[in-house]
């Protein structure tokens, strides 16, 4: 077989697992988001980690839908979810916390939104050139 074709097989191999695998985690967060909400109907009451948790199972799937859209995954996504977990922890578990561990936290929250900032800024500023070999 030519070079070109073996190529062509092997990236439509890994688009076709590269799918699977976001089915897989779009499914496993429906499942996630389906246990917290069966959780709340159990316990008949929404508490803040409730809405919390189900603002980071929504930004998952969000990055999900971004990357079947774009065929791209923006580093800022992840980065979101990490910043909204930090926070989650934050809130629920200050009152177990010493000061130091409140310090940690609150600054790396700090350092992940300033480099949401910086990544925003240099994709305004500093645009990556068109690569017609990547275009589908």
């Amino acid at each position: 077989m030519p070079l070109p074709i073996l190529r062509q097989i092997g990236v439509k191999s890994l688009k076709s697992v590269e799918h699977v695998v976001l089915f897989i985690i779009s499914l496993a967060t429906v499942f996630a988001i389906g246990e917290e909400v069966l959780h709340m109907f159990n316990i008949k009451t929404v508490e803040l980690a409730d809405l919390l948790l189900l603002f980071i199972y929504l930004e998952v799937l969000a990055m999900v839908v971004n990357y079947l859209e774009s065929g791209k995954l923006p580093i800022r996504m992840p980065l979101y979810i990490a910043i909204v977990a930090l926070a989650r922890y934050l809130i629920l578990d200050m009152k177990d916390m010493d000061d130091w561990r409140i310090l940690a936290i609150s600054l790396s929250t700090i350092v992940l939104a300033a480099t949401v900032i910086v990544i925003r800024w240099g994709q305004l500023k500093l645009p990556y050139p068109k690569n017609k070999d990547m275009e589908h």
